[in-house]
């Protein structure tokens, strides 16, 4: 890459950084109420992301093979017994990631 192309691919980068930062406080200004769809988006897309992260990590799951999904079944139960329990997002990420590994590793 030449030292254009670089300058080029910074600056890009940088104003598409800024556009992302930016734009949601352009379109919606304090003074002016928030649409109601964008209002309902708020409330539902978090969960909507959610479900498809735990379809996409499940995905290549072998419901057949010999481990037969159960490091994956243990480690959200306890992703969910966590969370439930300390209301705690980073900890039931961190001890399902912690959880998951150990099973891998060491017992299946």
């Amino acid at each position: 890459m030449s030292l254009a192309q670089q300058m080029i691919t910074i600056g890009m980068v940088v104003l598409g950084t800024m556009l992302t930062r930016f734009l949601p406080f352009m379109i919606f200004p304090d003074n002016k109420p928030i649409p109601k769809y964008i209002q309902y988006l708020g409330k539902v897309l978090p969960y909507s992301v959610i479900g498809l992260l735990i379809v996409y990590c499940l995905k290549g799951v072998s419901w057949t093979s010999p481990s037969y999904g159960l490091p994956e079944i243990i480690s959200i139960a306890g992703v969910v017994c966590v969370h439930r329990w300390k209301k705690n997002m980073l900890l039931s990420i961190a001890t399902g990631t912690v959880l998951y590994m150990i099973l891998v590793q060491a017992v299946f």
